[in-house]
C-alpha cells in the first residue's frame, strides 16, 4: 500500500474561527470546571471554570486592544507552562492577533531571530528575565512595538494584570467584532520549527488547521477526551501538540492542569490523579526503570523479569483480540498476570494516580515491548505521529486497534502517502500551506503533499510504521545503505542511554556514540562506587569506564541480534553530554546529529583507528 485516507468525522461548518471552540463551550457549560490551577501559597489546586476562564482571556484581550494591538498582530509568548499561557494564547486571538510560541529555553540569538521574522508587536514573558530577553529583541527588531509585559505579578508596572487595566474602557462589542475578524483561512499561530537559529524557519498554521484538527480528533477519541476526564498538560506549550491537546480539552470539556517542571510529574500524579496522559517515551521508560529498580533494592529482580515478560505477553494477546485473531488466554497466563497485578501493576497504576485509562505517546519512537508492557499492566499506550507542519497529530492508533511497532492510520481528515523513495508524505486538514518565507517552500511539497523527512511504509490496514529520518540515512563506504532508527531505538530502551547516534558515513563499518542519560548514570555510578565526570558547556566527553562499557555492550548485543549484519555497530563509545545545552538538544530534546558529530568529532575518529 503506498497510500492510506481516512474521511473527516467533523465539519467545520459554524466555526469562524479557534474562538468559536471557548465561546461555544462557555455558552453550553459556563459552571464545568475547565482548569486546575497551582496555588503555591497553599500547596493546592483551585478549579476554574470554563466561564471564568473565558472571562480572563476577554479582559486579556481588551487590553491588547487598548495597548494598540491591531488584527492580524503578532504577539510572542515565551513561558514555561502554566495556566496564564492558556489565558494569553486564547486572549490574542480574541483580539484578533496572531500567537507566535518562543520556548523559555531559547537563546537571546533565536529569541531575537524570531521576534524580528514574525514582525512581533508586544510579547509576554513567564517571568522578568524572559520579559527582558524579549523587550531586547523588540528593541533590535526596530518599528512601533507595544512592550514587554510579565505573566507573574512581580513589582513590575509591565505585568498582565497591568494590560487588564487598561482595556476597561473596551466595549464588549468591539472585542466581539476582533474575536470574529479572522477567518478559517487566516493564520493563527506561525511556530518556529525546533533548533531556530538565525534563519528561522516559520510554519504558518491556519484558524482552519487548527479547528479541523481539534473537531476531528476530539471525534475519533471522544471515548478518552470528554468533560468526565482530566489531564496534565507539562509538555511545553510552545511545541504545537501541547497547544492543540488544550484546545482539544478545552472544546470536549476535559479539565486540565498544568505543570512547568516535567520533574515533578509523577509526584503530582497522586493528586491530579487524570484518566489521560501526554508524554514522550522517556518517561515511561524512566517510570518501568524506576519499577525495575526497586525491585532489585528488594532482591526481587528475577521475579521482576517474569513480570515484565508476563505483561508484554498480556498486552500482545490484547492486540491479538483486538484484531480479532485472539484466543482464549491461557490459564498459566492469566494465573501468572493475576499475581504479578497483585505484585506489581497495581503499584505502577497507582504511580500514575490510579485513574489513567490512556497515555498518548509521541514525539520520538516507542519501543514496541514498552508499548505492551504498559498494555500489559492495564494502561494502554497510544501511539501518534506527526509535525509541526501537520498541526501536529498526522497519524495515531485508536481505542481498540492499537498495534504496538505502528503510528497508527492517518487521522481523520488526513491522507499518507510514501514516495518511490520511501518517504512519508502527507495532505489533509491539518496539513500547513506553506512556511512564512516561501523560500523555504523549495522543496518542502510534492504533488500537493507535504514532504515529512520521514522515511515509512504503510502496512495493510494502512497503519504507518516509521524507518528513520531520510537525511539520517547512512552510506558505509561498501556501499550500503543504512537507516540507523531500529539500532538506535533498541539501544536506548536502556535507562542508562538517553541518545544512541549510530556513524560510518562513509567508513568501512558501522560504530556509534551511547549518550548517557545525567539522572541514571550518576544512580548508577553511585551503586558501582564510581564518578561520571561532569560534561563542559560545549564538550562532549568520553567516559572510559569498563564496567560502564560492557554494561553497556549487551545493550549492544541485544540491538545488534535485531538487524543484518551490515546494519550491526562494531564499536561504540560512551560519551556524557551536556542535555540541557540548546544548542546541541532541541526543546523537545531531539538531539541535533550534526552538532553531536562536529563536537563529538574526535571520539568518532578514535572509533576508527
Amino acid at each position: 500500500m503506498i497510500e492510506s485516507s481516512t474521511p473527516p468525522l467533523a465539519a467545520l461548518d459554524g466555526h469562524r474561527n479557534v474562538t468559536d471552540l471557548l465561546a461555544a463551550r462557555a455558552a453550553a457549560a459556563p459552571d464545568h470546571v475547565a482548569f486546575e490551577v497551582e496555588d503555591a501559597s497553599t500547596d493546592s489546586w483551585r478549579p476554574v471554570t470554563t466561564r471564568a476562564f473565558e472571562d480572563e482571556v476577554r479582559a486579556l484581550a481588551k487590553g491588547f486592544i487598548a495597548q494598540g494591538i491591531r488584527v492580524g498582530d503578532p504577539i510572542a509568548i515565551m513561558a514555561p507552562t502554566r495556566y496564564e499561557w492558556a489565558v494569553a494564547d486564547l486572549a490574542a486571538w480574541y483580539a484578533g492577533a496572531v500567537v507566535v510560541p518562543i520556548y523559555e529555553t531559547s537563546s537571546p540569538s533565536q529569541v531575537d531571530a524570531i521576534v524580528a521574522d514574525a514582525g512581533v508587536r508586544l510579547a509576554i514573558g513567564g517571568t522578568t528575565e524572559h520579559a527582558a530577553l524579549l523587550e531586547s529583541a523588540l528593541s533590535h527588531a526596530g518599528g512601533v512595538t507595544l512592550g514587554a509585559w510579565v505573566m507573574s505579578a512581580e513589582t513590575s508596572p509591565w505585568t498582565l494584570l497591568d494590560l487588564v487595566a487598561r482595556g476597561i474602557d473596551v466595549t464588549d462589542v468591539e472585542l466581539e467584532a476582533r474575536r470574529t475578524a479572522a477567518t478559517q483561512d487566516d493564520p493563527a499561530t506561525i511556530v518556529y520549527t525546533s533548533g531556530t537559529t538565525g534563519d528561522p524557519k516559520g510554519v504558518v498554521l491556519t484558524h482552519r488547521n487548527f479547528l479541523g484538527q481539534v473537531l476531528n480528533i476530539a471525534a475519533a477519541y471522544s471515548e478518552i477526551v470528554n468533560e468526565s476526564g482530566n489531564t496534565v498538560i507539562f509538555l511545553p506549550l510552545a511545541h504545537v501538540l501541547a497547544r492543540g491537546l488544550q484546545l482539544i480539552c478545552l472544546a470536549s470539556g476535559m479539565r486540565i492542569a498544568h505543570l512547568s517542571d516535567p520533574s515533578t510529574v509523577v509526584a503530582t500524579l497522586d493528586t491530579l490523579r487524570p484518566t489521560f496522559l501526554v508524554v514522550v517515551p522517556r518517561l515511561l521508560q524512566k517510570i518501568q526503570a524506576a519499577a525495575a529498580g526497586k525491585a532489585a533494592d528488594k532482591g526481587l529482580t528475577k521475579i521482576w523479569t517474569h513480570a515484565e515478560a508476563t505483561a508484554i505477553a498480556w498486552g500482545r494477546s490484547a492486540e491479538r483480540v483486538d484484531a480479532g485473531r485472539g484466543a482464549a488466554r491461557s490459564l498459566s497466563l492469566r494465573l501468572r498476570h493475576r499475581l504479578f497485578d497483585a505484585l506489581f501493576y497495581q503499584r505502577l497504576r497507582t504511580v500514575m494516580g490510579g485513574r489513567v485509562g490512556y497515555i498518548l505517546s509521541g514525539g520520538a519512537a516507542l519501543d514496541a515491548d514498552l508499548s505492551l508492557f504498559f498494555r500489559g499492566i492495564g494502561v494502554p499506550v497510544i501511539e501518534g505521529y506527526g509535525l509541526t507542519e501537520t498541526t501536529a497529530p498526522l497519524t495515531g492508533n485508536l481505542p481498540g486497534r492499537i498495534a504496538s511497532g505502528t503510528v497508527g492510520a492517518p487521522l481523520p481528515g488526513l491522507t499518507v502517502r510514501i514516495s518511490d523513495e520511501g518517504e512519508v508524505l502527507a495532505r489533509g486538514i491539518g496539513v500547513f500551506d506553506g512556511y512564512r518565507d516561501p523560500a523555504h517552500d523549495e522543496g518542502a511539497f510534492i504533488d500537493g503533499f507535504f514532504r515529512t523527512g520521514d522515511l515509512g511504509r504503510l502496512d495493510e490496514q494502512g497503519r504507518l510504521i516509521l524507518d528513520g529520518r531520510l537525511k539520517d540515512v547512512i552510506v558505509t563506504s561498501n556501499g550500503k545503505t543504512i537507516v540507523p532508527t531500529r539500532w538506535e531505538s533498541a539501544v536506548e530502551a536502556n535507562p542508562l542511554v538517553s541518545h544512541a547516534v549510530m556513524v560510518g558515513e562513509g567508513k568501512p563499518y558501522l560504530s556509534a556514540l551511547l549518550v548517557l542519560d545525567p539522572e541514571e548514570a550518576a544512580a548508577w555510578a553511585r551503586a558501582q562506587g564510581s564518578r561520571i565526570p561532569d560534561t563542559s558547556p560545549t564538550a562532549i566527553r568520553t567516559v572510559d569506564d569498563p564496567t560502564l562499557h560492557a554494561h553497556l555492550q549487551r545493550s549492544v548485543d541485544e540491538a545488534n541480534a535485531l538487524v543484518a549484519r551490515s546494519e550491526q555497530v562494531r564499536r561504540f563509545s560512551v560519551v556524557f553530554a551536556d542535555l540541557d545545552d540548546r544548542g546541541l538538544v532541541t526543546p523537545t530534546m531531539k538531539l541535533k546529529r550534526s552538532v553531536v558529530l562536529d563536537r563529538a568529532a574526535v571520539a568518532v575518529e578514535d572509533l576508527y583507528l
